[in-house]
């Protein structure tokens, strides 16, 4: 059902790579919304993802870009904004990525590089988004803008690796340029605590399947969906909510205030019960 949230509103979205991404399902909700935007990827992303099938369900374009080169985001902004025939009322910031991870090492045997090249790609880039589109004067008044985060950023997730220090920092850069954009064109900046997500990115992740079923025994509501955050971010696109900024918002079924669940504690007793059996025999 569509409620019309983002009828005439403009926007740019970064890193829909597939049907899977959270991003990708943005954009159809939006689109659905009454919102005209246009995507952005790596030019590696394009070729190996179907954002272009998603362009034309969505009757836009995608733009080729390196988050972490201004120049790219420079030339996003100046053919986005053309294209549209407008500025920016919304950005999605939907991008991360860890060498580290993808190479297998622990966070007590990072590669230095590979740990610069992932604070750059999935926090860094969000801060260049920000600057260009400021400096560019990029996105109308009373607009927004959403990074998606994980609760790694405040607490420690075996697994997560340097990614977690990544999304520390980019909480911090929605705080820090909330309070500038919002005090001079009333641009709020929000990031999103999302539940794990079975997305192209999340899959990389040691032990990922295995985190899901935690989570979703820990949380009362169980996890979100890729679908239900993208309805979320909608509604901080949308008007309904124009005092909402510098927030890290958990949308997660619950789990960010949960210690232990009955579900949890469940399976814990099956393992108790399951190991003094094989001590007995």
């Amino acid at each position: 059902m569509s409620y019309n949230l983002l009828k005439g509103k403009r926007g740019l979205i970064f890193g829909a790579l597939n049907e899977k991404s959270i991003a990708w399902k943005t954009a159809v909700k939006a689109y659905e919304e009454g919102a005209t935007f246009v995507l952005s990827n790596t030019p590696v992303s394009l070729r190996l993802g179907n954002v272009r099938d998603l362009a034309d369900q969505c009757n836009t374009v995608v733009i080729p870009a390196d988050a972490t080169k201004v120049e790219d985001l420079e030339a996003v902004v100046e053919q986005g904004t053309e294209h549209l025939g407008g500025k920016f009322d919304f950005v999605l910031h939907s991008i991360g990525m860890s060498p580290n991870v993808r190479k297998g090492r622990t966070y007590d045997d990072l590669d230095y590089n590979y740990l610069l090249q992932t604070i750059d790609i999935s926090a860094v880039s969000f801060h260049k988004v920000l600057q260009v589109c400021r400096k560019m004067d990029a996105i109308n008044d009373w607009g927004s803008v959403v990074a998606l985060s994980y609760v790694a950023a405040q607490r420690t997730l075996y697994g997560y690796n340097d990614m977690a220090d990544a999304k520390a920092m980019l909480e911090s850069i929605a705080r820090s340029f909330g309070y500038i954009y919002g005090r001079e064109k009333k641009i709020r900046i929000n990031t999103i605590s999302q539940s794990p997500t079975m997305t192209t990115a999340g899959g990389g992740i040691m032990g990922f399947e295995n985190l899901l079923d935690f989570t979703e025994r820990m949380s009362p509501l169980g996890n979100a969906t890729a679908e239900e955050c993208a309805d979320y971010i909608v509604t901080l696109f949308s008007d309904l909510t124009r005092k909402v900024t510098m927030q890290n918002l958990y949308h997660d079924g619950g789990y960010s205030s949960m210690g232990m669940s009955l579900k949890a504690m469940q399976i814990y007793n099956e393992g108790l019960e399951y190991r003094d059996v094989k001590q007995i025999e």
